[in-house]
């Protein structure tokens, strides 16, 4: 009697069919092997121990989650073979990009016949979901499937000792994608387009280069100056791709866990301490840099002929909007220069952005190379939840395992609901996810809400909307794999219940429902969205809320904002505490995209030592920060005073958080939120926590911020099915 394995996980798309041939041949089994939507099924003639020897001889990028082994019919002598791939039932483990392996590259490098080819791959690497259609995973669902094979890469895919057998994406200059440049006026140069390409970024013009997953605008690091007034970017730090480790030490100090995770063949960019050799305007006010290392073919023959060593490196699109994919459209960005290839982009996919808290992980944004992925939730139905309203995901859920998008955008900006509406049907598509119920937040003015609600009505499905803050808090709960704990959710703005804009939450929290037990005091946003940006506002509020006349503003500006004060939304948000220190100590003065002033503000909190006469208190759940304002001293360091302030803020939410822990018999109290991104809050809360004596709880797999709302809707949304 025959074997039949039923195996899931990351099976598909990763030379994994190839490997059971080859093992098949070698223990002289006969049956087959083939892709069946979510799984592999390999049926044995015997099986003598073939699992446990195929377990140990994994392809590198394979992940087996589960085997199931049950009997059937299989003649012995017919030998082995791979069968066409069938439809099955809802993928679950579909392949993400990876970088081009060291085999490749030589090969790259090398005058044989695929010598300076950069859409060179094997099964041990290159891209899958950016240019995936549906599952299984087979050349017919990918955008290589209007590339016919030429018979010498046929070869290679039928020959079982090759690395290229069974490989979908295989190509070589006769049969596959090639890459063009064009001039500013669209125009094909006649020219080996990346040694062109190369030249004009040493030349110092700007360039747009049509990766995997989308485009990049690309400059010398040198002419970091003219690449922000051409586009229009004043501050808000570019990523930089270097040529090699060697060159990330040039410009970088890398941790061991940084270097590993950049190292790694999924090439995040990865924020890292900044040598004095990168120009201040890479990274204006900050002490790190986002740097990252070559990952396509393209890149790597790109740096081969460059005579820097780092470039500019920045997704091509309008800040908040999604990458640009089609070729007509990046012309109207107006680069000197474009180098695009002919192979259909799919499924875009941003740059995945991290940093490092030691050897713990925070995701920033979470997308190429990271995506797809999921978690396991001990939670049965299906659900799909839309995320808030910037830094947006999705996440899709089924079975008990929770799959989130890429990185989406910002849901005001043009194209983002689109875009979001496509990544969801793709992710429901691939995963076999018809949902029970649709969450969203509770924001009533959020774009995406359109989205959650019509999927809902097509598969007639419930609606919930959850809170934001909660939302936070159930998405830690979610990576930690812990269901009930107090928490600390901080971040810029998420509307609360009371019609307040929530930020600064101290909550105890399980997937079923939450309580509020603390926050900061309420200011006025006087203007609205206006004092995001004009944080002078925020100031001259807390001078208001102290009793004091503010030396910030102009008498008649005084006037207006005194008049406006009583018909503003409040806020406790930690975020725009921070706005306002980060102003105070003139670190920051305009916020010219999200984040800025906490982010200029964090160098100082790393260097910073606590003063005294910077308490706080709690009053019937109301945690004071206004009155930290007053009287600081003139001769105090900026740093100090930055981390006396802040460092009072989080040890009074912790002290409370901690508190209702005990009330409640808990053990484990989280941080979650943008502004958790800050290592040195982060270190505070959980030094702070341990001192109190529990279990600090942060993020890992699921990003801290807006990026991660998605998954504690899901969660949030699951329990409500029990």
């Amino acid at each position: 009697m025959g074997v039949r394995a039923v195996i899931t996980g990351t099976v598909q798309g990763v030379g994994f069919r190839p490997s059971v041939y080859r093992l098949a041949e070698a223990m002289g089994r006969s049956g087959s092997v083939r892709n069946d939507g979510a799984s592999v099924v390999i049926e044995l003639d015997r099986d003598d121990g073939f699992i446990d020897a195929l377990l140990h001889s994994l392809p590198p990028l394979a992940k087996v989650e589960s085997i199931s082994v049950s009997e059937t019919d299989v003649a012995s002598g017919t030998g082995f073979s791979i069968s066409e791939s069938s439809a099955g039932a809802g993928g679950v483990g579909i392949p993400a990009d990876t970088a081009v392996c060291p085999r490749c590259l030589a090969e790259m490098r090398s005058d044989g016949r695929r010598g300076g080819y950069p859409f060179t791959t094997c099964t041990e690497c290159g891209a899958r979901f950016t240019l995936m259609r549906s599952m299984p995973y087979d050349r017919a669902r990918t955008s290589m499937s209007g590339f016919p094979v030429c018979p010498e890469c046929g070869r290679e895919y039928d020959d079982p000792t090759d690395r290229r057998f069974h490989h979908q994406t295989v190509c070589c200059p006769v049969c596959g994608p090639s890459y063009r440049l064009l001039d500013k006026e669209g125009v094909e140069i006649p020219v080996d387009p990346v040694s062109a390409f190369a030249e004009g970024l040493d030349d110092g013009r700007i360039g747009i280069a049509k990766s995997w997953g989308g485009m990049h605008i690309c400059a010398s690091i040198d002419r970091v100056a003219e690449l922000r007034e051409w586009y229009r970017r004043r501050y808000k730090p570019f990523a930089v791709m270097v040529r090699d480790e060697e060159a990330v030490r040039r410009y970088g100090d890398p941790t061991p866990w940084e270097l590993e995770e950049m190292t790694s063949p999924r090439r995040p960019i990865v924020l890292v301490r900044k040598r004095d050799c990168v120009p201040e305007e890479v990274s204006p006010g900050l002490d790190t840099v986002g740097m990252f290392l070559p990952y396509t073919g393209m890149h790597h023959l790109l740096f081969d002929r460059l005579k820097t060593d780092a470039l500019i490196m920045t997704s091509a699109n309008l800040p908040g909007e999604p990458m640009v994919l089609d070729d007509r459209d990046v012309m109207s960005m107006g680069a000197d220069m474009y180098l695009l290839h002919n192979q259909e982009i799919v499924n875009r996919a941003d740059d995945s952005v991290i940093k490092m808290l030691d050897d713990r992980t925070y995701f920033l944004r979470k997308s190429r190379g990271h995506i797809p992925s999921y978690i396991d939730i001990p939670l049965n139905g299906s659900a799909i939840a839309v995320g808030p309203q910037e830094n947006i995901t999705a996440t899709v859920s089924v079975n008990g395992r929770m799959h989130t998008t890429q990185h989406i955008g910002n849901a005001e900006s043009i194209g983002v609901v689109e875009y979001l509406d496509e990544a969801v049907r793709s992710l429901m598509d691939m995963t076999g996810c018809r949902p029970q119920m649709v969450a969203m937040d509770l924001h009533p003015g959020y774009t995406n809400r359109k989205v959650a609600k019509r999927i809902a009505e097509e598969c007639d499905a419930g609606v919930i909307e959850v809170q934001h803050h909660w939302a936070h808090c159930a998405s830690l709960m979610a990576d930690a794999g812990i269901y009930e704990m107090a928490a600390l959710a901080v971040d810029g703005t998420g509307h609360g219940t009371d019609g307040a804009a929530w930020g600064g939450e101290v909550m105890t929290s399980d997937l079923q429902s939450y309580e509020r037990v603390a926050h900061l005091e309420y200011i006025p946003l006087i203007g609205g969205d206006a004092a995001l940006k004009d944080i002078r506002r925020l100031r001259f509020a807390i001078d208001r809320i102290n009793g004091e006349e503010s030396q910030f503003v102009t008498d008649k500006e005084a006037s207006v904002f005194s008049k406006m004060i009583g018909n503003s939304v409040m806020t406790s948000s930690l975020g725009r505490v921070l706005d306002a220190v980060s102003y105070s100590l003139g670190v920051c003065e305009q916020r010219t995209y999200d984040g800025e002033p906490a982010m200029r503000l964090e160098p100082l909190l790393e260097r910073g030592r606590r003063l005294g006469g910077f308490d706080t208190s709690v009053d019937n759940g109301v945690i004071g920060t206004a009155h930290l304002f007053q009287d600081i001293p003139k001769n105090a360091r900026k740093e100090d005073v930055a981390v006396s302030i802040v460092g009072s803020i989080v040890d009074t939410m912790t002290d409370c958080a901690c508190d209702a822990a005990e009330k409640k018999g808990l053990k484990h109290i989280g941080i979650t939120g943008g502004v958790s991104y800050s290592l040195p809050i982060s270190r505070m809360f959980r030094d702070r926590v341990i001192r109190n004596g529990f279990i600090p709880v942060l993020h890992r797999r699921v990003p801290n911020g807006d990026g991660g709302i998605s998954v504690g809707q899901a969660a949030i949304a699951l329990k409500g099915l029990e």
